[in-house]
């Protein structure tokens, strides 16, 4: 991915622990790699497809010096999410803070925090065969669509599926979509058991009747397995309800761990 290089803005700004840092400020140092596409920008000579770093670099001055806060990390952790959900073509930033006059009785020339955040692709399983299917789905569409963590992608039809698991119930609604999000794994599936709290879900029985049920199919090209997450889903070869919608929206994404496309898998299910 390209990158814009924007190296050590001074931003005088009030951010501290002691009261009189809050009160009197002092200076920042900024310095931040944005990455991006800069391929389009190069053909046509057109600042529309590229970001204007002299305006990145004035709404850095004015987050820093609107807001206050104690710590180094949580200035550069607002100010990369900030960034992150206004500048639409930014995909990912490394940033760092330093702080030349950082008050701790030693000689120094500077201390800093340095981090990266960035747009990460996930795909997500949803399921309902309680009440008004069609309704629960719509509302877990329009919760991601509207929270300022998520870019939604596409979404594939939503298809009527014999219950999974053994549990006599009713037939299931399920669908599958594509969203860019800022989240990390963990928290991904904190927001998706939200939403799925919103919806009334109750946890009674393993694979029992839902309202509403979202699962985490893929994020990035990651391997996850621990006490409350495991990612890649580890039921997807064995799931027709999982792979005919996600060969809807992405026939050609490849497993990481089986190393075969979703049009693959699909086949070889029904082999």
């Amino acid at each position: 991915m390209d990158e814009i290089r924007i190296k050590q803005l001074e931003v005088f700004a009030h951010h501290g622990v002691f009261p009189e840092e809050n009160r009197l400020g002092q200076k920042f140092v900024v310095s931040a790699v944005l990455y991006t596409d800069l391929r389009r920008a190069g053909l046509t000579d057109d600042l529309n497809h590229s970001m204007d770093y002299g305006a990145v670099c004035a709404e850095i001055q004015h987050y820093l010096t609107a807001h206050t806060f104690q710590l180094l990390e949580t200035a550069a952790e607002r100010l990369c999410m900030h960034l992150l959900r206004t500048l639409p073509l930014l995909r990912r930033i490394r940033l760092e803070i330093e702080k030349p006059w950082a008050p701790i009785g030693l000689p120094l020339n500077t201390a800093s925090v340095c981090i990266t955040r960035g747009w990460h692709t996930a795909y997500l399983a949803l399921g309902s065969n309680l009440g008004d299917k069609k309704a629960y789905l719509d509302g877990a569409v329009q919760a991601l669509r509207e929270d300022e963590d998520m870019r939604m992608g596409a979404v594939s039809d939503y298809l009527v599926t014999a219950p999974y698991g053994g549990v006599e119930q009713d037939d299931f609604l399920n669908a599958v979509l594509r969203v860019d999000t800022l989240l990390p794994p963990h928290e991904l599936l904190d927001r998706l058991h939200e939403i799925e709290q919103a919806a009334g879900r109750e946890r009674l029985v393993h694979w029992g009747p839902r309202t509403l049920d979202l699962d985490i199919l893929f994020y990035d090209d990651e391997i996850i397995a621990d006490e409350t997450l495991h990612v890649p889903h580890p039921e997807i070869p064995k799931r027709d309800f999982v792979l005919k919608p996600l060969a809807q929206i992405a026939p050609y994404l490849v497993h990481p761990v089986y190393h075969r496309t979703i049009s693959e898998l699909l086949d070889a299910l029904h082999a």
